[in-house]
């Protein structure tokens, strides 16, 4: 009988596809045995009570990351990594920005040595493709997918790092015949831009007006662009961070009519909406991220897409930033809404947000849980079944849940560096105990028990399908509340 280095014993074992009651032995930092009782190791976990799920993985996260207007983040890799681990995260995908005349290898370089030294779990990079030259997308590009890095974000939107039309012709065309992925941030940046630039004109500057210029239909025109130039080409793509009904109802029926679109939301489209960025004087600048929130019936839109299938992934899109002038609010009090720092943080806070209200209230299952927030992100970036799952040979990824466990929300008790968080006094049940990475407890009790660089870089291989679920049929509750 093989030996093993760490037993989970009496739990619920849960993955994407099913829940039973069982034991983990793990070895070697894999996970070699799963048995409806195994022998306890040296080292035992009794796990009754308990949910024993796959480590989560937030594939959307901007750390120790320079803004395109020159605003780095909050967080470093260590303070998000640590904040990741505490909220049951096992693995991230952060971004490797180019700005445009970088170059894509430099950048890479430079990402590479700061997680190396500082993160205390697991991650890979996706590269932001701002500056496509013909040496980027010729040599640098199909280097950096061969060295595992097999995603890439670009952006209709931002004037420092957008794309146009014919440069998302070639971005697609390009990760087709390498074997990569395409993120596509969806907005269209000239309504943006004139809607702002009349909205300061007349002397508007509350972060509430950064709303009103990101209207709805500038988010689903961009999706529906986005859509038609991946059909055109016959690529798949991934719509992120996905806001409110009109841009879900665009990707559901393309979807519908067999279009290889994917798409993901974050947890401030089920949990904020625009009254929060109205508040007094700047403070709703600390709600502003882009699509920003917006209205109750497009939290419901939201909430119908994770249960038909419209989104695939759960991410936190944690974009870090301080309310005060390293941040949020560059020019101070003379900050508008057109210089605020773009983002809300929410690493430690996506999975327990949404098991509780997504489990907690019946609106999702365990195993859609585990599929939103873990599987899904390994199969569509190619880390399948390395990590992601519970299974023979795969990574002991591992976070140990208590189901029950009531925990009132407060930035005292989180573990990065914003200063503040946006789901404030909010009271949440259940929240992840344990979290192993690779087989070492990263953290246990409140205490966390990984070193500064101990985390590993992933090299991930080709993107892998993920199954989408057939539309629900038109007299559906979840149809109807999808299109309004």
């Amino acid at each position: 009988m093989q030996e093993h280095d760490l037993t989970i014993r009496n739990g619920t074992i849960v993955t994407a596809a099913e829940a039973f009651r069982g034991d983990l032995g793990i070895a070697g930092g894999r996970v070699v045995a799963m048995a409806a009782r195994l022998q306890a190791s040296a080292r035992d976990i009794d796990a009754t009570g308990r949910l024993v799920m796959p480590g989560g993985i937030d594939s959307h996260c901007h750390v120790e990351q320079l803004s395109s207007t020159g605003v780095m983040c909050a967080d470093d890799f260590y303070s998000a990594t640590v904040s990741a681990a505490f909220g049951g995260n096992t693995t991230i995908i952060p971004f490797a920005c180019q700005h445009r005349g970088n170059s894509l290898l430099e950048v890479v370089k430079d990402y590479s040595e700061r997680a190396r030294t500082k993160a205390v779990i697991d991650y890979s990079f996706h590269l932001i493709v701002s500056d496509p030259t013909v040496e980027a997308m010729n040599e640098h590009l199909p280097q950096l997918i061969r060295r595992g890095m097999t995603s890439f974000k670009v952006y209709m939107t931002y004037d420092r790092l957008k794309l146009d039309d014919y440069q998302l012709l070639e971005v697609l065309s390009l990760a087709n015949r390498e074997g990569a992925l395409v993120m596509v941030h969806a907005e269209n940046n000239d309504m943006i831009r004139w809607i702002a630039k009349r909205l300061l004109d007349q002397g508007h500057k509350a972060p509430r007006f950064h709303v009103v210029s990101h209207d709805p239909v500038a988010e689903a025109e961009a999706a529906h662009r986005a859509i038609a130039i991946s059909r055109l080409l016959e690529v798949p793509i991934l719509i992120v961070h996905v806001s409110g009904i009109e841009a879900a109802r665009i990707i559901r029926a393309a979807q519908t009519l067999g279009a290889q679109v994917y798409a993901e939301t974050c947890p401030q489209y089920l949990f904020l909406t625009a009254a929060d960025v109205d508040l007094p004087g700047l403070e709703g600048a600390m709600f502003c991220c882009s699509p920003p929130p917006r209205d109750y019936a497009s939290q419901e839109a939201i909430w119908a897409g994770l249960t038909n299938g419209t989104f695939q992934l759960f991410s936190s899109d944690h974009a870090p930033y301080r309310f005060d002038e390293s941040g949020k609010l560059p020019r101070g009090s003379d900050t508008t809404f057109k210089e605020m720092a773009n983002g809300v943080p929410g690493i430690e806070l996506r999975m327990p947000l949404l098991f509780s209200e997504g489990v907690g209230k019946g609106r999702i299952g365990l195993s859609e849980f585990v599929a939103l927030t873990s599987t899904n992100h390994a199969r569509m970036y190619g880390l399948y079944p390395r990590k992601g799952t519970l299974a023979i040979g795969s990574d002991a990824d591992i976070a140990i849940w208590n189901p029950d466990a009531k925990v009132e929300i407060t930035w005292s008790k989180l573990h990065d560096n914003v200063g503040y968080t946006p789901y404030e006094g909010r009271t949440i049940t259940g929240w992840p105990e344990t979290v192993i990475n690779r087989g070492r407890i990263v953290l246990s009790s409140g205490t966390l028990h990984a070193a500064h660089g101990s985390g590993e870089f992933i090299p991930r291989g080709a993107p892998g399908p993920i199954e989408q679920r057939p539309a629900p049929t038109p007299d559906g509750r979840l149809f109807k509340s999808l299109i309004g």
